[in-house]
């Protein structure tokens, strides 16, 4: 690797997957990696931010025994560093405070510690509560290397670390890093990389985690930048890798946003069955769109032979629905059960026929369907030890057009952040891809119903998706104000109606089964709305 007309060792990003607490996988992992580098002739492999814990560990840092077996796993992992370098993320401790940390090890012994400086306390990032920030910035000698280590935040700070060690006479940055995923993420994390390395003139090894954990997915994509902000190396995304830089520039690749979601959400289903010793998935299939969709993620990530569907037709569904139901699971090599309701749902009518006495039918026996189906695919889910995958997509749970403990019900919400015109975008996709039909056509074009009462059409309820869905981006990920909303052109009794909705439906979705972030502002940890709030606009 030559940095600034040096011959210096070469460097490795190892680019892994570990599992939050599973201290003693991780660390076997991280020593697999180091002895592969090895194989590789690298003099240093660098390892991503908190890898001997997994990241976020989030409260499994409150206990004393965690932060101590994970430095014993620390001692084990340099002891694994016989002619070899390596900087690797652990949590180091000093009496009661603790720090995100990164080792520089090299022929079994400790060469020094970089405490991470800058915090981040915003959207899914909760370091505060945990960690306190580093004292300095420190500068190592490798050989003839002068090497800055700095920990993800401390990368995006202006006149940050990367600054500080860069005037310290810093050669080469390395940055060890978990920055979740979301659509078009990358992008900016290469132009962040290359304006540093530009501005400090120091080359910067990125090494960033990948893999899914509970609703982050963190797509990888480690890469090197030389000091003129050239990218010269970068791993594969969305699966562990490890590579070897020789500082060759290489062209950045363009990212398809569709393509990646994809990824991504395969990635995180995969990661969060597995991890969570789940071998099976079970799914609701309306023959609608969203469930289709689900079931063709679930399908890629797991297997068919892992995802079961279940159609659950009432008097009111369509046949064509339960033919489409049929062609989907077929399409997909799936299992399909079909269970009947119609029987349930007299049964609930006649039990409550006194108490319901004189009224008129509403949304309350329309919702009777749904919990019916969501009673039957948990019955499944705790006899067959699968997992129920809920199958709302983001439109629908902003406004409350889902039925607590009915469609809700489940264990992972795998499409919760995918707004419903981005559903047809990576259904298209998928058939593109497989160049195939997978997903029929006849449930590409028809019209989307929730099918609980006759006649019943999603359009009757709500503005049409492409006018809601850039409304719900403004409001949500955006947080203009209804008026600001308003200015952009949209209708006032419109955006009234839908930022109604989305507020009053608050205690709705802290019910909901946790999803996968794809959009810069999900739904869940990195929301936190009161569900008490008078506040309006």
């Amino acid at each position: 690797m030559k940095v600034l007309g040096l011959l210096t060792s070469k460097i490795a990003m190892a680019q892994i997957n570990p599992t939050v607490g599973d201290l003693n996988g991780n660390a076997e992992k991280i020593v697999e990696y180091i002895r592969k580098a090895k194989k590789k002739n690298a003099d240093l492999v660098v390892f991503p931010e908190l890898a001997v814990t997994g990241y976020p560990p989030k409260d499994l840092l409150l206990k004393p025994s965690f932060i101590r077996k994970n430095r014993e796993k620390v001692e084990e992992i340099v002891k694994a560093t016989k002619d070899i370098a390596a900087v690797v993320g652990f949590v180091d401790s000093n009496g009661n405070k603790i720090y995100n940390t990164a080792v520089l090890a090299r022929n079994k012994g400790v060469l020094g510690v970089q405490h991470k400086t800058h915090l981040p306390n915003y959207d899914v990032f909760d370091e505060k509560r945990y960690f306190q920030p580093a004292a300095e910035c420190k500068l190592f000698e490798l050989g003839n290397l002068k090497i800055g280590i700095n920990i993800c935040e401390d990368i995006w700070v202006e006149e940050g670390p990367t600054s500080v060690q860069a005037k310290k006479g810093a050669q080469l940055i390395i940055n060890i890093s978990a920055s979740p995923f979301y659509a078009g993420k990358i992008k900016v994390r290469k132009e962040l990389l290359a304006r540093r390395a530009r501005e400090n003139k120091v080359a910067i090894v990125y090494a960033n985690l990948v893999g899914g954990q509970d609703d982050l997915v963190f797509d990888g994509g480690s890469c090197i930048f030389n000091e003129k902000g050239e990218l010269t190396a970068q791993c594969r995304r969305f699966e562990e890798d490890l590579i070897v830089s020789d500082l060759k520039v290489i062209t950045m690749p363009e990212e398809d946003p569709l393509e990646e979601i994809y990824r991504a959400l395969i990635l995180g289903i995969r990661d969060y069955v597995r991890k969570n010793g789940f071998t099976k998935v079970v799914i609701g299939l309306s023959g609608g769109i969203d469930s289709a969709l689900t079931a063709a993620l679930a399908a890629k990530a797991l297997g068919a032979e892992n995802v079961a569907g279940v159609s659950m037709p009432s008097r009111i569904t369509s046949r064509a629905s339960i033919e489409d139901a049929k062609k989907v699971a077929e399409n997909l090599g799936i299992e399909l059960k079909i269970i009947l309701i119609a029987d349930a749902v007299d049964a609930y009518a006649k039990m409550l026929s006194k108490e319901f006495k004189g009224t008129k039918q509403d949304v309350t026996e329309e919702n009777i369907q749904a919990r019916i189906r969501g009673n039957i695919l948990m019955a499944l889910s705790n006899k067959f030890g699968y997992l129920v995958l809920t199958t709302g997509n983001k439109s629908e749970l902003a406004v409350g057009y889902v039925t607590l403990y009915g469609d809700m019900a489940g264990g992972l919400a795998a499409i919760s952040d995918v707004p419903k015109t981005m559903v047809y975008g990576l259904v298209n996709y998928i058939n593109a891809v497989e160049k195939k039909e997978l997903i029929p056509k006849s449930i590409i074009i028809k019209e989307p119903s929730a099918e609980l009462r006759k006649g019943q059409k999603d359009r009757n309820d709500l503005p049409p998706y492409d006018i809601l869905d850039p409304l719900l981006h403004a409001y949500i990920e955006e947080d203009k104000s209804k008026e600001e909303i308003i200015a952009l052109g949209y209708d006032a009794k419109t955006v009234t109606e839908v930022i109604w909705k989305i507020d009053h439906n608050e205690y709705k979705r802290q019910q909901a089964a946790l999803g996968i972030k794809i959009t810069p502002r999900a739904f869940g940890f990195g929301r936190r709305m009161p569900i008490t709030n008078k506040y309006e606009g």
